[in-house]
């Protein structure tokens, strides 16, 4: 009987990259927390009414996706369709070889880092660079991003500064300045020598086919000054129907993902530069990616496609916490990723079945969630799913014993009167090696049982006990 996955990654976890995931998390849930109640009197209304516009364009995808696609052509734009990931990878990489290109710089993308990008542009030649200054630390490691809004949250600038040094960027220096600036000296000659630079989306609003690109670097602009094709990234759910609906989602992104009253860089995109335009990209690009959603929307969880990726659900968790984002072995980590990740999966669901059973059910998520997610609630209806679908539970006790026991009331009794003894009988001596194993990751809490047994029968011994007690109804 082995511990679950989820559970193995967080013991091997060091202790000083526990520490910094830890603290990266609390001190932004913080933040979120005090910004948004001292500048709203009813944050939660917010939440709501952004959750029922999410929920609306993902009840009707099939009307908003054509209609989005007809603005965007009307402005300029090429629109493709992935319905896997290979398939985007391929009409990311039939773009640039249609240009000839070589050299593609990347502002941070999920949805690249979903669909495996860079590997697959690295097998055929070309170099993909990320430009976030985090994405760019992880691609320089070799590493993978633990955080949606933080993909380096569990390093810290000591480390940073070493990996700097060991790739050639400067003698050891674990100045935030330092480092910022060395990362700037290394990125800007290659911002001007990429052949097309790639985003994702936060929004694509229907009404003007209008991109939205939010960051607090301004490292998309870059992406997109020098070179002269922009592609976008964007998962088919990011729709907004109006313009006007951005005022409200752009304030609760910023808020609950960096706690800022807005962020540094909000880009709205309409299309490849203009006639008279001096810079900017002559050929714009987007391809939509499916790859799994679909199936989302056909489940009983549709509501995790209203994410808007702020991460505030990450820095809330518990689990998250304790684990850090590499545990869920998915691009989505967290309360998100646990529920998104099994499920863009499909026929293949089993492979992360074990993720949503990486929460306490404390319900901090649902409760900080800028569009009102009921992630509580979606992770109970997939351990169902792996319940009826018989998806093996490795960590996970056998509970027929124990349905047997708790409907047999000798039984139980039995089981009450021999429980007492648990507290002195040495873990060494179980006689089961695998229940040994599974026990031993556990404490258990100090025996109390029969109590309340006891005091039901001194309570139906008391004269006028049939008569509710003051306070309890019956």
């Amino acid at each position: 009987m082995r511990t679950q996955r989820i559970d193995q990654a967080a013991a091997r976890l060091g202790a000083e990259t526990r520490a910094a995931v830890y603290d990266g998390a609390k001190i932004g849930h913080e933040k979120r927390t005090k910004l948004l109640f001292d500048h709203y009197a009813d944050p939660n209304r917010l939440r709501e009414l952004a959750g029922e516009i999410k929920q609306h364009v993902v009840e009707n995808l099939d009307t908003y996706l054509p209609a989005v696609e007809a603005r965007l052509v009307a402005n300029g734009v090429k629109v493709h369709w992935a319905s896997t990931a290979e398939a985007a990878c391929e009409a990311v990489h039939a773009i640039l070889r249609a240009r000839g290109a070589t050299k593609l710089v990347k502002a941070k993308t999920m949805v690249s880092e979903e669909i495996e990008l860079e590997g697959y542009l690295r097998e055929r030649g070309i170099e993909s660079l990320e430009t976030d200054l985090g994405e760019f630390i992880v691609q320089l490691d070799h590493d993978r991003p633990s955080h949606i809004i933080k993909p380096i949250i569990h390093k810290n600038r000591r480390q940073i500064a070493e990996l700097f040094e060991r790739n050639g960027l400067g003698a050891y220096n674990d100045e935030p300045q330092v480092i910022t600036q060395r990362a700037r000296q290394f990125l800007r000659h290659k911002y001007l020598g990429a052949d097309a630079g790639l985003t994702g989306a936060n929004f694509m609003v229907a009404e003007s086919g209008r991109l939205v690109v939010v960051t607090n670097e301004g490292n998309s602009r870059f992406c997109l000054a020098a070179t002269r094709c922009h592609i976008a990234l964007v998962g088919i759910e990011k729709i907004l129907p109006r313009d006007r609906d951005l005022a409200l989602f752009l304030n609760l992104l910023a808020r609950s993902g960096t706690a800022q009253q807005l962020s540094v860089y909000n880009e709205f995109i309409l299309g490849p530069r203009a006639p008279g335009q001096p810079d900017g990209p002559e050929e714009m690009h987007v391809v939509f990616v499916d790859n799994g959603r679909t199936n989302v929307l056909a489940s009983s969880c549709r509501e995790i496609l209203r994410c808007i990726r702020c991460g505030a659900c990450l820095n809330v968790c518990p689990v998250y916490r304790q684990a850090g984002g590499h545990a869920y072995r998915s691009v989505y980590p967290g309360p998100v990723g646990a529920v998104l990740s099994p499920l863009l999966l499909g026929r293949r669901f089993p492979e992360k079945a074990d993720l949503p059973k990486a929460s306490s059910l404390c319900g901090a998520c649902n409760e900080v969630c800028p569009v009102n997610i009921p992630i509580p609630d979606l992770l109970l209806r997939l351990r169902d799913r792996a319940h009826t679908e018989r998806v093996p539970s490795p960590g996970t006790p056998p509970m027929g014993a124990w349905s047997i026991l708790a409907s047999q009331p000798a039984a139980w009794k039995v089981a009450l009167f021999g429980g007492r003894f648990l507290d002195h009988f040495p873990r060494s001596l179980v006689p089961v090696p695998a229940l040994r194993a599974w026990e031993s990751s556990r404490d258990l809490p100090k025996w109390r049982g029969g109590e309340f047994r006891r005091w039901l029968k001194l309570r139906r011994k008391r004269p006028g006990a049939g008569q509710s007690s003051p306070g309890i109804t019956p």
